[in-house]
């Protein structure tokens, strides 16, 4: 899949804006950002359900919208599976995986059915419908039914949204097992950054219709491209940076900005980059403790008022109002970001 330069308006408002991207052969894309930053409407674009209004949209080597005209979702061979499953309720659980089965006798295409029932784990339930089924259920049907006619690209628009979270994992690590045995490229557009994280071999980050960012998970997430993305993509503190002699600072330290501090540099520090020791005289104070099970995320204002978070084991316990020493975890740094919007809450 390749986009050039690809725009889609309604009215007045810019929902995609000029977005260039490339899929390869067999590679998950994770699209994620706050709601109404027009990632489901890009996913619209490309499975054919909305033309473009300007720009490529490029399947393999054919050209599928030129912002003038636009090839039909079914002659696109895109798989599409959606939060609400969109299952047919008056057909079987095996005529929906069937449904889209067009090529090879009648007995090739119900060998087809059947191998991707026993894929998904529902070989014994061919027979039901799909208000029989629990949600999870319904998603193995949906993603079965895209994935049976070997579509070119797969696009997944917040598929595990419904689910409770342990279901959700576990179909999650169902679905992109799939995908990679089949090498069936696929992006999945989420608003959850640790579901982006998990799943993408590469995170596209948009905001207001535009892409901020694209690069693997961990460059998104320890290299962000501005503000925006770093607080986005993660809980992060924002501290400023004066220089003097030995080079750009902070109060926890030194910083690397390549190409010189300007007004809106900023040192971005995430919880796990940050340690702490009880000090009578500590320049810091705890101010909040959240237990997350396997560990504490404390909450610590610095000398200059600054707040900043901190992650440590379950084992370490600190009140509030204790006074403590702040420093950097051996082997973190801290990295310079740029732009002055913080990312929504």
């Amino acid at each position: 899949m390749t986009l050039r330069g690809v725009t889609k308006r309604f009215g007045n408002t810019v929902a995609v804006d000029r977005v260039d991207l490339d899929l390869a052969d067999g590679e998950l894309l994770a699209l994620v950002g706050p709601s109404g930053c027009g990632k489901s409407t890009l996913l619209r674009v490309v499975a054919g359900l909305i033309g473009a209004d300007e720009g490529e949209v490029r399947l393999g080597d054919a050209v599928v919208d030129d912002g003038s005209t636009s090839v039909d979702p079914e002659r696109r061979h895109v798989g599409l599976v959606f939060q609400e499953h969109a299952l047919f309720p008056h057909l079987t659980v095996g005529q929906n995986v069937a449904f889209g089965l067009r090529s090879g006798s009648r007995r090739e295409r119900d060998a087809v059915r059947d191998a991707w029932l026993e894929r998904v784990d529902l070989g014994a339930h061919g027979s039901r419908y799909p208000h029989e089924l629990s949600g999870g259920e319904r998603q193995r049907v949906a993603l079965a039914r895209a994935l049976a006619p070997a579509p070119r690209l797969m696009l997944l628009d917040e598929p595990f949204a419904s689910l409770d979270p342990n279901l959700r994992a576990q179909i999650r690590a169902d679905v992109v097992e799939i995908l990679r045995a089949t090498a069936t490229p696929a992006v999945f557009v989420t608003h959850d950054q640790g579901e982006a994280m998990a799943v993408g071999d590469r995170v596209a980050v948009m905001r207001r219709g535009r892409l901020e960012q694209h690069a693997s998970p961990v460059d998104v997430f320890h290299a962000p491209s501005n503000r925006f993305v770093a607080g986005f993509m993660g809980d992060a503190a924002f501290l400023p940076i004066t220089a003097n002699g030995d080079g750009p600072t902070t109060e926890l330290g030194p910083v690397d900005v390549p190409g010189g501090v300007r007004p809106t540099t900023v040192a971005m520090a995430r919880p796990d980059d940050l340690t702490f020791e009880a000090a009578p005289n500590g320049e810091a104070e705890v101010v909040g403790a959240e237990f997350r099970g396997a560990t504490w995320c404390y909450t610590l204002r610095l000398g200059s008022g600054a707040v900043v978070q901190s992650s440590r084991s379950h084992l370490v316990r600190a009140e509030r109002g204790t006074r403590v020493r702040v420093s950097l975890v051996a082997g973190h740094r801290l990295v310079a970001v740029e732009g002055d919007e913080p990312a929504p809450a």
